[in-house]
């Protein structure tokens, strides 16, 4: 008789065990706390208990590997026992009067500054990302440490994502891509940046990075070889000029391709720095030694030289960059930097934490030594953001994430004082860098010398002059002419404080008003007994809600004099209402544009929500909305007084939908134009119209007319259909 088959055991979860990882921690803090490490493991393991992750492994799995990922950046014992503590005041009965007696006050203020995070997350989604970003930023500018136990939680979880929903898992992706990805690289964490972009595309666009990765596999395959005799032909020329030096290739990741894809107008073939060499020399004068060697042996491609050793990047990236047309013809992208370098780059603020004066801990001068820059520096120009965003959610999400996603340029003061600025930059994002008060009184500007419009995009190496006014002045159309997220905020609050007062001019005489029509003097009474019937503090929020049309001057009356005659209350409702002034939907907004203006979109150009546009005021036909690159517009170059600043309205970001063409070149095969069309519709849009042109033996041009939500929608469909292997060009068609 056969013996009864077992029923096969469920493999065992990995994770580190307590002396793995007390091992970890001593191997570069000798001095670390084991009792304290050791206290709370075990506390984790016993609150945590019987909990259960999506995947079925126990729950206290998840903040062990959370402290593991941390060993890997070598953070000091308070930030490890942070993260095997991150989810026990959330998730189970301790309090934060329990961590502190047991783990000390440090910690737990650190265990709370991730516990507010992860509460954050449980809110409806628009609430939750506005909200999350705003308590993030004020929690991570007093201790980045919060920041880094919450990203290694957000690697973890994104590692074991398989587990959850579709729908969570795309949600999360979405946030983990706009939101911790960019604040990773804030302070420089591009190994926690790189994978947790990685792993986010995988989960929101998984054809793309498949399309990408077996491209590169292909690539690999072709060029592999070649690679190698590079580094090789490097190596050995620096080592001939006694220059000692560790040469290797890396390969670009998918998501840095996808993004490339969308930037540039490019097909994957045509992209020629997949590839890339990174040279790891001794010093810095090293640096520039290799650079010339480099230089003498291959032509540099022109324009493709950044020095970021002399102008570090805001996140304390310091490398220099060139390209070359290398051995064999290959034109080869090239990074050449120090070990320390190379550690800041990949680590970033973490980079930071070391062994000084008989204790571990984050040194903050060498810091600002090895990166010219405080690290924290990035940090706190969000919670600059933060301070001028008020309480519009839209704004302070859209403020925030522009602070943290723009690339630079670097431009200077009269006075020689360097300015990072985002690339794409103009005058008023450089006042606002200066200070908040030189952006706020600024009414012109000269650059290199000359008089320019504010318009005008800055260049590396320009010279900026900011011409003040007496008093601040900002226009509300002003707000185009920026893309900092600084400036954008500073303007907003400067327009919400000069709205206000407006208001509550406009609030107070229509009280004053209502009061003499019926026969009475407002100066003689005191209008509190309206502050509680009106819901408000003050009398000067009682008349900015007057004023704003949320309360009505009968009401304050009525209010203050209860017993008032029917002849009275009459005579003064006769001429107190407000009128709202609301109009039709507007999906564009500024430039002194008031209701009643016809507005018309350019058929030259096609904006799209997304595009930066300007407005054309003509007599005859209204305003018309034109993209800020639009051919049409040198047309009017000469006639300032027909310009008007636009922005896109937040009803035409969320609910607009408007037609945009792409030109795609296909290779000529059965299948490819079907394959096309399915990309297209995997990426959310939808097909109005298809032509074709230009039909030859070996390619194809088709045109497709499609419906997209914005500017960035479209880009995405474009970066879609360049990682098809089939497709060659793909161009948006203007008009």
């Amino acid at each position: 008789m056969n013996a009864p088959l077992k029923a096969e055991a469920k493999p065992r979860p990995k994770f580190l065990r307590q002396f793995e990882l007390i091992e970890r921690v001593r191997s570069y803090d000798p001095t670390a706390d084991e009792a304290l490490l050791n206290r709370a493991y075990v506390y984790a393991m016993k609150m945590h208990g019987s909990q259960l992750r999506a995947s079925g492994d126990p729950y206290f799995a998840h903040p062990i590997e959370v402290a593991g990922i941390l060993t890997d950046y070598r953070l000091d014992t308070a930030a490890i026992v942070t993260a095997l503590l991150h989810d026990v005041i959330e998730d189970t009965s301790a309090s934060r009067d329990d961590i502190a007696e047991m783990f000390g006050d440090e910690i737990a203020e650190l265990v709370m500054g991730v516990t507010k995070l992860s509460r954050l997350e449980m809110q409806s989604e628009h609430t939750r990302q506005a909200e999350n970003l705003r308590k993030f930023i004020l929690a991570i500018s007093k201790d980045v440490r919060v920041l880094l136990v919450k990203l290694a939680d957000r690697l973890h979880n994104m590692r074991t994502l398989q587990h959850v929903s579709p729908a969570k898992r795309e949600r999360i992706s979405r946030e983990t891509l706009d939101v911790y990805a960019p604040l990773a690289r804030q302070i420089g964490c591009h190994r926690f940046a790189t994978e947790l972009e990685e792993l986010s595309f995988e989960h929101l666009n998984p054809t793309a990075r498949k399309a990408i990765a077996r491209r590169l596999e292909v690539l690999k395959h072709e060029q592999g070889p070649a690679v190698a005799q590079v580094s090789e032909a490097i190596a050995d020329r620096l080592e001939k000029s006694g220059i000692p030096a560790r040469v290797f290739g890396r390969e670009k990741t998918p998501f840095s391709i996808w993004r490339k894809l969308q930037r540039k107008s490019l097909g994957f073939s045509q992209l020629s720095d997949i590839y890339a060499f990174r040279v790891i020399v001794e010093n810095e004068e090293d640096c520039y030694r290799a650079l010339g060697v480099i230089h003498r042996a291959w032509p540099s491609v022109p324009e493709r030289f950044k020095d970021f050793i002399s102008t570090p990047k805001r996140n304390n990236y310091r490398s220099l960059h060139t390209t070359v047309i290398g051995p064999r013809g290959m034109r080869i992208e090239m990074q050449i930097r120090t070990e320390t370098m190379d550690r800041i780059a990949e680590e970033g603020v973490a980079a930071h934490w070391k062994y000084k004066n008989k204790s571990y801990g984050f040194d903050a001068e060498a810091a600002a030594e090895e990166g010219g820059r405080d690290p924290m520096q990035n940090l706190r120009g969000l919670v600059q953001v933060l301070e001028h965003g008020g309480g519009d959610v839209e704004d302070f999400v859209e403020h925030a994430k522009l602070e943290m996603f723009l690339d630079q340029v670097f431009v200077f003061t009269p006075k020689g004082r360097i300015i990072s600025l985002p690339r794409g930059a103009m005058p008023l994002d450089f006042a606002y860098a200066v200070h908040t008060d030189v952006g706020d009184t600024a009414i012109g500007a000269k650059i290199n010398g000359e008089l320019r419009p504010m318009r005008t995009q800055l260049s590396n190496g320009d010279v900026v002059d900011i011409i003040r006014g007496a008093k601040p002045d900002i226009p509300p159309d002003w707000r185009s002419l920026t893309v900092t997220g600084r400036a954008r905020s500073a303007i907003r609050r400067q327009i919400r404080q000069t709205e206000r007062e407006e208001f509550v001019k406009l609030g107070r005489a229509a009280v004053e008003q209502a009061f003499a029509r019926a026969g009475k003097n407002m100066a003689d009474v005191s209008l509190r007994p309206a502050f509680e019937r009106c819901m408000v503090e003050d009398e000067e929020e009682l008349f900015e809600s007057a004023g704003r049309g949320r309360v009505e001057a009968m009401r304050v009356l009525e209010a203050v004099f209860p017993g008032l005659k029917d002849s009275e209350r009459a005579a003064a409702a006769a001429r107190t209402r407000i009128e709202d002034g609301k109009s039709g939907r507007l999906f564009v907004r500024g430039g002194g544009l008031t209701p009643g203006v016809s507005v018309h979109f350019a058929p030259c150009c096609s904006p799209v929500p997304g595009d930066r546009i300007v407005g054309i005021m003509e007599p005859d036909t209204g305003l018309t909305v034109h993209t800020i690159d639009c051919e049409r517009l040198a047309e009017f170059e000469d006639r300032e007084e027909l310009w008007r600043d636009l922005q896109w309205t937040p009803e035409a970001e969320r609910n607009a939908v408007a037609a945009a063409r792409l030109r795609a070149t296909i290779r000529n095969a059965p299948g490819v134009l079907g394959q096309a069309c399915t990309i297209i519709g995997e990426a959310g849009a939808n097909i109005i119209n298809l032509k074709m042109a230009h039909r030859q033996s070996d390619f194809f041009d088709a045109e497709f007319d499609v419906e997209v939500v914005d500017a960035k929608h479209l880009t995405t469909i474009a970066a879609a259909l360049r990682a098809c292997p089939s497709v060659e060009t793909v161009d948006r068609v203007r008009g």
